[in-house]
């Protein structure tokens, strides 16, 4: 089941079930996808050589309104793992309460391997692969993993090329001289710094000081990190592919997060080789050591921390690894980093876990915010983007939590869910079937 995304999300909406009060019927038809695209991109790339990509579009769900969703370009996209992210985002928008459906793009393909005019042939040619089932009143789609606001001008460009005119609510997630709107780049980690001290808030417990590790230091896992640690937290480690860097006392954020702007990697940042061993941290207090050291990825995610904060992939907290996690509360600012098996396992432990479905739901609320913006032809400055999405991720987090508490629920991804799967069961409902 780790290595299926699709079968863990299924697994947690049966968890649901029970508690959700939804019709048996409509609960199974929320379980597939409406249609996915496959489509084969070939691309003359700057070497000479034609290379032949596939690509994917999921869309998932749309009783709720216009599909969503983010496009990602990474070697490990397969056509199961976009349905479940396009599964995700369904319950994250109705979560979270948006207009939304949800929906998912990926290509296979190493982005480290592809110059930018690559990377511009490719991302041109999945959009006129796609650009028949999108549109800003049909699937908006928006930046993932390996994609930024610059892949979604080129999305956009090429779309109004074909419509002959401009058309900017087409995507999300824009450079703001075409249309993008301040403060999407950093929400998704706003979002989950804002669940983060919502969280300690309601379990009354002082967020200053307290120890964080982010496994995943890209556009997500650096924002929550930076934020965090303004509001006075103390990031003691953080990771990318490379490794991670670890120091009980505290990393300089802003130095790494400066290092990793730059194009560094995390052992880069870690002077010298390792000098000591993380069991040497632990039983030395980690005083003596100036620099941060080197830890895996692995070792990271079993640090005895406040809050732990995986910021990667899918799939990284399993059967296997759950019972040496040693954190105090989880918030998953990854899509799917839990599989079912281990929720099971930190349910049972009395870890509180904050699911992705919330805890990373800025990024689609400030897309939608830019998407409106773009609609009325109008803009807000950064503090009326950033309010509004405090107010609407810290009201689906109250909301969460009252189903929690109220319905005395195992775990707060179960809380999360059932008002997801009510939300759109309810919309589908009222629209019934066609024909």
């Amino acid at each position: 089941m780790a290595d299926d995304p699709f079968e863990n999300m299924l697994a947690q909406m049966d968890r649901a079930e029970e508690y959700a009060d939804v019709d048996h019927g409509i609960f199974e038809r929320l379980k597939h996808p409406e249609r996915t695209l496959k489509v084969t991109l070939p691309v003359e790339l700057d070497s000479g050589e034609v290379e032949v990509f596939e690509g994917y579009r999921c869309q998932f769900d749309s009783a709720r309104g216009p599909f969503k969703g983010g496009v990602r370009f990474h070697p490990s996209v397969t056509q199961r793992e976009v349905e479940a992210l396009a599964g995700w985002m369904t319950w994250k928008t109705a979560l979270v309460d948006l207009p939304y459906g949800g929906a998912k793009g990926g290509v296979i393909c190493e982005p480290k391997d592809l110059t930018k005019n690559d990377l511009e042939s490719l991302t041109r040619r999945y959009t006129e692969g796609i650009r028949r089932m999108i549109g800003p009143e049909t699937d908006v789609p928006a930046p993932d993993m390996n994609t930024n606001p610059q892949t979604m001008a080129w999305m956009m460009d090429t779309y109004s090329m074909y419509e002959g005119h401009s058309v900017p609510q087409v995507v999300t997630g824009k450079p703001l001289e075409i249309g993008g709107t301040p403060g999407r780049v950093a929400a998704t980690g706003r979002g989950v710094s804002i669940v983060t001290e919502r969280l300690f808030e309601y379990l009354d417990r002082d967020l200053s000081g307290a120890s964080v590790a982010v496994q995943g230091f890209g556009n997500v896992g650096s924002n929550a990190a930076r934020l965090l640690d303004e509001s006075g937290a103390r990031v003691v480690a953080a990771s990318d592919v490379s490794g991670a860097a670890y120091d009980p006392d505290g990393l300089d954020v802003a130095a790494l997060g400066a290092h990793v702007d730059a194009g560094g990697l995390m052992e880069e940042y870690v002077a010298g080789e390792p000098r000591a061993t993380l069991e040497d941290r632990r039983t030395s207090g980690g005083n003596q050591y100036d620099d941060p050291d080197q830890i895996t990825n692995e070792e990271l995610l079993t640090l005895d921390v406040d809050v732990l904060i995986p910021a990667a992939v899918e799939g990284v907290i399993t059967a296997e690894n759950v019972r040496d996690l040693r954190a105090s509360a989880i918030v998953e600012a990854a899509n799917g980093p839990t599989t079912v098996a281990a929720d099971e396992v930190l349910t049972e432990r009395d870890i509180q876990v904050v699911p992705d479905i919330l805890a990373n739901a800025g990024g689609v609320i400030v897309s939608y915010l830019e998407w409106v913006q773009n609609a009325q032809e109008f803009s807000w400055p950064l503090e009326t983007v950033n309010a509004e999405l405090e107010r609407r991720i810290g009201k689906a987090f109250d909301q969460t939590i009252e189903q929690y508490d109220q319905k005395d629920l195992p775990d707060l991804r179960t809380a999360a869910y059932t008002l997801a799967l009510e939300r759109t069961a309810s919309a589908h409902e009222y629209r019934g079937l066609f024909p």
